[in-house]
């Protein structure tokens, strides 16, 4: 006998807690790990970093940068949103040169979202970037990319994750025939 799936109740396109398995799943349903990065980010047992400094909801995270951009370029592009209290350009321990993201802290909150708003998709040194909140501070259970985790991931590498800005969570098949005959009952009523 087939066993139902389970029953969604809430249904958001983003992540709000995040989940390593859910986070695999195109439409957050999935029960089973589909690839080993999911399985590394359900044992990584990782603790944002202490050491970071600012508000985490005033701070955005910068990525797809072009390895040639500087904190002063960043600093001039983002600072059209609003006053800039903090800009930083992460980069290799080793090498110095640019992982390609950055986090930048704006004064305000409103500030912070009007830069996720408006930056995103913006061309900076000849690449288009990608803008977001910063998912560490503020996302309960976060694990980065480098753990398994994160909302990134290329299609030819079978590690794609979903629940984030550029890749949202799809609506489970099952929320959406309990939504449609919802409706169908609710029309088949306002008839009558």
């Amino acid at each position: 006998m087939a066993e139902n799936p389970p029953k969604v109740k809430f249904w958001y396109p983003r992540a709000v807690i995040y989940d390593p398995l859910k986070a695999g799943s195109i439409d957050g349903t999935d029960t089973e790990p589909h690839d080993k990065a999911v399985v590394r980010a359900l044992n990584a047992e990782y603790k944002p970093n202490y050491k970071v400094k600012g508000v985490p909801e005033n701070t955005i995270f910068i990525s797809r940068l072009n390895r040639k951009t500087s904190e002063r370029t960043l600093k001039e592009e983002f600072s059209r949103y609003g006053k800039i209290v903090r800009c930083r350009l992460v980069r290799d321990i080793i090498t110095n040169f640019s992982r390609g993201y950055a986090f930048i802290e704006y004064e305000t909150e409103r500030e912070a979202k009007k830069a996720v708003d408006r930056g995103d998709r913006s061309v900076i040194d000849d690449k288009t970037v990608f803008v977001d909140h910063e998912c560490e501070r503020l996302l309960p259970g976060w694990v980065p990319r480098r753990l398994g985790g994160g909302f990134g991931g290329k299609k030819e590498s079978g590690q794609l994750r979903f629940g984030g800005k550029d890749k949202q969570f799809a609506k489970p098949i099952r929320l959406m025939e309990e939504y449609e005959l919802r409706n169908q009952l609710t029309s088949k009523s306002f008839k009558k």
